[in-house]
C-alpha cells in the first residue's frame, strides 16, 4: 500500500505543529497501536495490565514526538503510513518488554536472595553467592550435565516458565522441576566442596 492523501496531510500538519493536528493523529493510529501491543505481547507469550498496556502505548507516542518527530520526519513514502508506524510501533513495544523482562528477574533473584538469607529455604530458591557472582555461576554451569545446566540458566538466568523451558528444550513439562532440583543440589555440592577446600 502506498500512503494515502489523508494520511499525507495529517503528517504534514503534525510535522508544521497546526493546531489539533496531533489530536487527529493520536485519535487516527491509537486503534492500530493498541493492536499492535496486544498482538505483539500475545506473540511473546506476555500478559499485560490495563496499566501496562497504557505505559506502552504512551511510550510508542512519546517516542513519536521525541526530537521533532524525529521518527516521523525519516518516514520516506514509500509504504503507507500505518505500515510504517507498525513497525515502529512493535520494535518499541518489543524493547520495552525486554527491559520488563530483565527486570522483573532481576527482582525475583533479589527476592531469592533475601529469602535464603532469612533461612527460608524452601527447596526452590538459589545460593546467593552464586546470584551475586556472575563468574563463579558461569564457572559451575560448565561442571553440570548440559541439561540440567540448560534447564537452570534459562529459569533463573531468562525467568523462564518450566512449561517455555520444556518446549524449548524439547522436553516434558514435569521433568523441568526435577531436573531443576537435581541443578540446584549439584550447585550446592559444588559450593560446599570449594568451601571445604579453602
Amino acid at each position: 500500500m502506498t500512503l494515502t492523501e489523508i494520511d499525507r496531510h495529517l503528517l504534514n500538519r503534525c510535522l508544521a505543529r497546526e493546531p489539533e493536528a496531533w489530536k487527529d493523529f493520536v485519535d487516527r493510529f491509537i486503534g492500530l497501536f493498541l493492536h499492535v501491543i496486544s498482538h505483539t505481547a500475545h506473540s511473546r507469550s506476555v500478559l499485560l495490565s490495563p496499566e501496562d498496556i497504557d505505559d506502552l502505548c504512551e511510550e510508542i507516542f512519546l517516542t513519536l514526538l521525541k526530537n521533532d518527530f524525529e521518527v516521523l520526519r525519516r518516514f520516506r513514502a514509500k509504504s503507507s503510513l500505518a505500515t510504517y508506524l507498525t513497525v515502529v510501533a512493535r520494535r518499541i513495544v518489543v524493547r520495552e518488554i525486554s527491559k520488563r523482562q530483565t527486570q522483573d528477574v532481576r527482582e525475583r533473584f533479589a527476592a531469592q536472595v533475601a529469602t535464603i538469607e532469612k533461612g527460608d529455604n524452601k527447596g526452590d530458591n538459589f545460593p546467593p553467592k552464586v546470584l551475586e557472582d556472575r563468574e563463579t555461576l558461569e564457572k559451575i554451569l560448565k561442571k553440570l550435565p548440559s541439561k540440567e545446566a540448560e534447564v537452570l540458566r534459562l529459569h533463573y538466568l531468562e525467568g523462564r516458565s518450566y512449561e517455555e523451558i520444556g518446549k524449548s528444550l524439547n522436553m516434558p513439562t514435569n521433568s523441568v522441576g526435577p531436573t531443576l532440583s537435581r541443578a540446584r543440589e549439584h550447585v550446592r555440592e559444588h559450593l560446599a566442596k570449594e568451601k571445604q577446600s579453602e
